[in-house]
């Protein structure tokens, strides 16, 4: 596709993007980087952990998004005694039909694996490895997801018994981390006047803006983006500083255990092509290298015991890496 072409359709795009916005608006009042990056990572194809204490709208967001695209919702709530059967299905008898299967929950386009880390292991796998394979296994027979397919899995960082925290290979297969913030005074005043809790959902008359198909199409385009081979250098540098930092001259590098695994830089390209198409630009920039850089890379480094007690994060490795590590 040339140049141009690409350019008008990721301008058309673009259009649309900004029109759902607004209609998420209707419902979902501030977290205005939070719906970006849940649009941005299923542009880019992926799956979002969210990161958040209770009452934040993480339920609300994803049932306003699966409305104004046209997308079936299905939410997962996951509690210690949850069975994998009761995400993927099951295959039942009747004497009258014989065998036959059951679909759970997982078959829906946007899945919202709500407090993933209260189910055991067993449960958690059987839902990431639906993610990563986009088909799942039910008796002898083995179904494809629906596409797009998009799971948002939320974690409440403050309560932790009960839980069994995700393995760092399984949560690796998360594109995103995103973690979620409290409003402002302004936008909670605002979200007084706009209560879900005394409104009924359908009150909020939102519109269908985008279609399933509209979404493969965009994530289809969004790989024609182009990306310098300099730009590959740049990413594959950033995601070597975490586990080299000392190339890099990074002081908080002594508190990094393990550095981001490849996976690490493939999602930042995805993510940077995704943040290209909502702008409708045909080219990354390393603006858009650093924009996607923490939301893709905060849970693929390890903190050390040692940076754990000094109270490091990874977005503090993470600002120093995006400051230190040369730009072409």
């Amino acid at each position: 596709m040339a140049r141009e072409e690409l350019q008008k359709v990721l301008k058309e795009h673009k259009k649309r993007i900004d029109t759902a916005r607004d209609e998420i608006g209707k419902t979902v009042i501030g977290q205005r980087e939070t719906v970006d990056s849940v649009l941005r990572a299923i542009i880019a194809d992926g799956h979002v952990l969210l990161e958040g204490v209770p009452g934040l709208a993480k339920t609300l967001l994803v049932n306003t998004m699966s409305v104004v695209s046209g997308c079936v919702f299905s939410r997962i709530q996951f509690t210690p005694d949850l069975l994998p059967s009761d995400i993927v299905g099951l295959t039942s008898y009747q004497r009258e039909v014989g065998f036959y299967t059951i679909k759970g929950p997982i078959f829906a386009n946007l899945v919202l694996a709500d407090e993933i880390n209260r189910a055991p292991p067993k449960v958690q796998s059987a839902l990431l490895e639906a993610m990563q394979e986009r088909q799942v296994t039910i008796g002898k027979e083995t179904f494809p997801l629906p596409r797009p397919f998009f799971v948002l899995a939320t974690q409440n960082p403050i309560e932790q018994g009960g839980t069994y925290p995700l393995p760092e290979a399984q949560v690796d297969r998360f594109l995103f981390k995103i973690t979620l913030t409290y409003p402002s005074i302004e936008e909670e005043q605002r979200i007084l006047s706009v209560n879900i809790d005394t409104r009924r959902f359908s009150d909020f008359e939102l519109n269908r803006v985008i279609s399933p198909e509209e979404i493969l199409r965009m994530q289809e385009d969004a790989k024609k983006v182009y990306l310098d081979p300099k730009l590959e250098k740049y990413v594959v540098n950033i995601v070597d500083a975490t586990r080299n930092h000392q190339r890099f001259k990074i002081k908080l590098g002594r508190y990094i255990g393990y550095g981001s695994s490849p996976r690490g830089s493939i999602g930042l390209v995805r993510g940077a092509k995704a943040e290209c198409l909502m702008n409708a630009r045909t080219y990354v920039t390393p603006h858009e290298i650093k924009k996607v850089a923490k939301d893709v890379l905060r849970h693929r480094i390890l903190i050390n015991y040692e940076g754990q007690a000094e109270g490091i994060t990874s977005d503090d490795v993470l600002k120093e890496i995006l400051d230190k590590v040369p730009v072409p």
